[in-house]
């Protein structure tokens, strides 16, 4: 599933070619995602100018004239620039023309979204699918010792799992599972840890560790297990920098020791019993 770093290496590979362009036309093929594709966009959107490609959590925030696109990649989502010309291909789900060239969403299994919010229904923030999420891990919010007082305070007496936790993203948003693996390596703490039984000292380390591995991902690309491509159509490497995830059996990277695999809410969670010690 594309987390934070695929979503930010869609962005950044989308904003260049649709910063100040404007929509041609609109192209449903297959308005049937995790929720409807407003039937109206096709309508309303031409002649609109993209003002500004952002990021909220997993969400792709598209600024127009008269609102923002939401675009979310689901499980199997991608995002491609590619000239109007280009045949279609199966799972093609909505194309945005701008001129010679469109934007893609191929969503083979249909769990992404293309949402529609115009300025007449408010702040953009107030969105449904946005106010509960939690604080952007880049953001000056959560720098520091800020992060770490953020962490603290939202894992009192929780008795969750420390990784299921960080999973919820109501405290920070983007790290998903493979990032949840390898930040609480970095910063020592067992995956099955209480989350209310964190020190003041780990929650310190585990914001450092979260904002480091979220950038190493985005500088490698992203992660790509099956379908994750950017917007040029090349998968993500961060797997080949992993410590822990995927590598049940083989010895860490540190101290040697077999990496474990347990499984936590239907998700593989591994973890190096020695450097993580519960």
């Amino acid at each position: 599933m594309p987390e934070l770093p695929e979503v930010e290496v869609t962005r950044l590979g989308i904003a260049p070619h649709l910063q100040g362009q404007k929509l041609s036309a609109v192209k449903v093929l297959d308005g049937r995602l995790r929720w409807p594709v407003p039937s109206n966009l096709p309508k309303i959107l031409p002649g609109q100018k993209v003002h500004s490609i952002d990021r909220r959590g997993k969400y792709l925030l598209i600024e127009m004239d008269m609102g923002h696109l939401l675009i979310h990649l689901g499980m199997t989502g991608t995002l491609r620039v590619l000239p109007c010309s280009e045949p279609l291909k199966t799972h093609d789900r909505v194309t945005f023309e701008f001129g010679k060239f469109s934007l893609r969403l191929h969503d083979p299994r249909k769990f992404g979204a293309v949402l529609w919010h115009p300025k007449t229904k408010g702040a953009l923030d107030k969105h449904v699918l946005l106010q509960k999420l939690g604080v952007e891990p880049f953001s000056s919010e959560f720098a520091g010792e800020l992060g770490a007082a953020i962490l603290y305070q939202a894992s009192r007496k929780r008795s969750i799992a420390v990784k299921q936790f960080l999973l919820a993203g109501q405290a920070v948003v983007g790290v998903g599972n493979i990032y949840c693996s390898e930040s609480l390596f970095m910063a020592g703490i067992h995956p099955a840890k209480a989350a209310g039984k964190l020190t003041r000292l780990q929650c310190v380390r585990l914001a450092e560790a979260v904002r480091i591995i979220l950038k190493k991902a985005i500088d490698a690309g992203g992660s790509s297990l099956k379908d994750f491509v950017n917007s040029e159509g090349d998968p993500g490497h961060f797997m080949v920098q992993t410590k822990v995830y995927d590598r049940k059996g083989l010895p860490c990277k540190v101290c040697k020791t077999p990496i474990t695999q347990i499984v936590q809410g239907q998700r593989s969670t591994y973890f190096c019993p020695q450097c993580q010690k519960r």
